[in-house]
């Protein structure tokens, strides 16, 4: 049992090397701005993004911060957000992908991805969301908010 225990843990330090090395470039600038609420479960955004990769692409994501509040953060951001004709977006997370640095995280970070739809969507919207960085939050091309 403890040979084997050994063995697992060797592995686990392996494979957590090899990761590092295939973590995105960049570290997303490691911001860390204070965001401001509407209530509590709702981010207060002012800014329409003009970039079309914004949240779109993992190169791009949308940076909730947060770290331990990271999950309410990012359901805080999509809360906001409308379709473009005010539908009432509906959302779950697809789970984490894109390993990444960051000085927000001893380990290192990894995006979380969402399933975003509304009605009279004909393809529903894969949104990249940082809850380890914070930036100025931004509505995604294509989406509103919903205040």
């Amino acid at each position: 049992m403890k040979k084997f225990l050994i063995f697992a843990m060797t592995i686990l330090v392996l494979i957590s090397c090899s990761t590092s090395k295939k973590m995105t470039s960049g570290d997303y600038r490691s911001p860390r701005l204070k965001q401001e609420l509407i209530d509590d479960n709702t981010f207060k955004i002012t800014e329409y993004s003009q970039d079309i990769t914004y949240g779109y692409t993992e190169k791009n994501p949308i940076m909730v911060g947060g770290n331990s509040e990271g999950p309410k953060n990012e359901r805080r951001f999509l809360n906001a957000l409308s379709g473009p004709n005010g539908e009432k977006i509906e959302y779950y997370r697809i789970g984490s992908c894109c390993p990444f640095k960051t000085k927000n995280s001893e380990w290192g970070g990894m995006l979380d991805k969402y399933n975003v739809t509304y009605t009279g969507l004909e393809k529903s919207l894969i949104i990249y969301i940082n809850m380890y960085d914070s930036d100025t939050l931004k509505v995604p091309v294509g989406l509103k908010l919903k205040y």
